[in-house]
């Protein structure tokens, strides 16, 4: 039996949100009008306020689409790790594969977060996917015997913060052998603390 193949094009919503995904991450979510996500996505300005709203709403869906994509390959990185130590230095490896990529502009939610209006939709977007980075690190640093947990966890987060920071300011992809090697370098500090 000859398989059939879907010709359905993608919904409203899907082509606003590749739309916002490519032009928000490429540009900056102040900088690309919702004019021109709406001309990219070849939808009428209609579909984008019946689907989202306006453009926080938007901007706040597309941030949770690359918070589940970017905590998937995070996830996946860490199970194919024996140990909670390489588990945390997984993350970091995996971070690093991003740095390579020709279309890396940093990190989603720091450039988004540095955009927002306090208290609003896209700062509850960044602060979620940071809280969810945080509570990774940290419940590794638990399983892996750190005399504190919650310190490395947030010592990890701001190195993994910084690190794409580095790696979109300086362009260079090779911060991330630099920041692994100082991730264990603290992850030893605070394990062998408590052997």
């Amino acid at each position: 039996m000859a398989s059939v193949q879907s010709t359905a094009k993608p919904s409203a919503r899907e082509r606003l949100l590749a739309a916002a995904n490519e032009l928000f991450y490429a540009e900056g979510v102040q900088t690309v009008g919702i004019d021109r996500v709406i001309e990219h996505a070849g939808v009428a300005k209609a579909s984008l306020y019946n689907t989202f709203g306006g453009k926080e709403q938007l901007v706040r869906a597309y941030l949770d689409t690359r918070h589940q994509g970017t905590a998937d390959r995070i996830t996946r990185a860490v199970a194919e790790r024996d140990t909670p130590r390489e588990q945390m230095l997984a993350v970091f490896e995996s971070q690093g594969r991003q740095f390579e990529r020709p279309d890396f502009h940093g990190c989603a939610f720091i450039r988004a977060g540095a955009e927002a209006n306090p208290g609003g939709l896209v700062e509850e977007a960044a602060d979620t996917f940071r809280g969810w980075m945080r509570a990774l690190f940290t419940r590794l640093a638990t399983e892996a015997g750190a005399t504190d947990p919650d310190t490395l966890g947030h010592q990890l987060q701001i190195l993994y913060d910084g690190a794409g920071i580095s790696a979109l300011m300086d362009h260079d992809s090779t911060v991330a052998a630099t920041t692994r090697a100082a991730a264990s370098a603290l992850i030893t500090a605070a394990t062998e603390a408590s052997a």
